[in-house]
């Protein structure tokens, strides 16, 4: 069963959130003149000022309550997700599956050029889930919740709302779901679209790397010694991490704020590559559901799943260069045999649909439109 399904936020949250910001007990300053040691104190309380005096959760939520929102009950969990219907009946069912520390805000500036274009042959309807244990969707009670059972639960998803061929997109936890969509064939899935393909050099590659190959080494090393202290706490101790994240919402926006500097195509501030107001729409989704634990817990279940899987189906892929784990498509091609498109961006990072909309949806369009 599938039912409509209204979101607010009580007003006691709201002002629960502004009294924590205000009892918020600050640490020194870094001893450093940049962020390498973490977000930098005056910028951190600069953003915070903005989210407590100057920002209102109100107009996200209206949004979001105003895109057909549903829910409906797969394995026990409930599923909050967006179903956004084109006006043109021919259109492309569309499954679209966003990461961490990401949510279904991240497609909002793409929605209205996939469902309603210009060109009917270029129309989507859109499904747009929260992930388990992230935003709208329910917190599991139990363990289980990785990616290919995700997986089985979209194509389930899609199957409930009557769509028998279909295509499913996603990047960061949405490509290793879509990615395990296309290696499991789940029914009814004609192809897949990765903005952040999954592959791994071999010795090989190590040894005599091609250009691409040697910024993506680079960009892996990068990631391994200065960047992936986040996913090595939420793989192995989400719980921990997890209280306090949930208890302070100073906490849980460097914890955020940080990734949206550190992964976006910017000149130094996140400011430059993502707007301020939606940078605050994501995070207060965050802090009004509390999924940071459940979110988190994620990587526990599935992070050994983040690796190659050999796909026969269709797969276009669109890379984007401040990406932060690039595949060149040497190494994606080990893996996908059917290989149909392979798009190379001039700027974005790892949020392609919210940092470089217009180029996401052009990428859409060719990519399944080489699927039939």
């Amino acid at each position: 069963m599938i039912e409509p399904y209204h979101f607010t936020a009580p007003d006691t949250a709201i002002a629960d959130l502004h009294a924590r910001i205000d009892a918020t007990r600050w640490p020194e300053a870094e001893t450093v003149d940049d962020w390498s040691q973490g977000v930098p104190l005056t910028v951190l309380q600069d953003f915070v000022n903005t989210w407590r005096h100057d920002y209102d959760w109100r107009p996200a939520e209206a949004w979001i309550n105003a895109q057909g929102l549903s829910t409906t009950t797969i394995d026990g969990l409930a599923i909050r997700f967006l179903h956004i219907r084109s006006p043109h009946a021919n259109a492309a069912p569309l499954i679209l599956t966003h990461g961490w520390p990401g949510s279904i805000l991240e497609f909002r500036g793409v929605i209205d050029a996939l469902t309603n274009p210009a060109d009917p042959a270029h129309a989507f309807h859109c499904v747009i889930p929260c992930l388990p244990g992230y935003g709208l969707s329910e917190r599991p009670a139990a363990k289980g919740w990785g990616v290919e059972k995700i997986a089985h639960a979209w194509g389930g998803l899609m199957a409930r709302l009557g769509y028998t061929r279909w295509f499913a997109q996603g990047g960061d936890w949405g490509a290793a779901v879509t990615t395990q969509i296309g290696r499991l064939n789940i029914p009814g899935c004609a192809g897949i679209h990765l903005n952040m393909p999954i592959a791994r050099p071999l010795p090989e590659d190590l040894a005599n790397p091609a250009p691409d190959e040697a910024r993506a080494l680079a960009a892996l090393q990068h990631y391994q010694q200065w960047d992936s202290g986040y996913s090595t706490q939420q793989r192995t101790r989400p719980q921990t991490v997890g209280y306090a994240l949930n208890d302070s919402p100073t906490g849980l926006a460097a914890w955020i704020y940080e990734k949206m500097w550190a992964w976006t195509d910017n000149h130094g501030r996140p400011e430059d590559a993502l707007t301020r107001a939606s940078m605050l729409d994501n995070l207060t989704l965050y802090w009004l559901t509390a999924t940071a634990t459940s979110s988190a817990r994620l990587y526990w279940e599935s992070f050994a799943s983040f690796a190659p899987a050999d796909i026969t189906m269709p797969v276009a892929c669109s890379v984007f260069p401040k990406e932060i784990l690039p595949a060149p498509r040497k190494w994606v091609e080990r893996h996908c045999s059917n290989l149909v498109h392979w798009g190379e961006m001039a700027k974005g990072g790892h949020f392609a649909a919210w940092e470089q909309p217009e180029a996401f949806v052009t990428e859409l369009r060719a990519a399944f439109g080489k699927m039939g």
